[in-house]
């Protein structure tokens, strides 16, 4: 799996951190920042969760 965020759809309301800390950063005030685009399997259903949480719909998880 790979994901993408596009930091214009960004608002920084940091669901995605909240569900997949270890994939996603959103700083203060910030837009966010993909630590891992590539994350192993073992964290889809988190990836997977942060995608679907986005308010602003800023997040695509796509098959590899």
């Amino acid at each position: 799996m790979r994901i993408e965020a596009d930091p214009d759809l960004c608002q920084g309301h940091a669901m995605c951190e909240l569900e997949a800390p270890d994939v996603f950063e959103v700083p203060p005030k910030g837009k966010v920042r993909v630590l891992d685009a590539a994350p192993s399997g073992d964290q889809r259903e988190q990836v997977a969760a942060a995608v679907r949480y986005c308010p602003t719909g800023a997040l695509k998880l796509l098959e590899t």
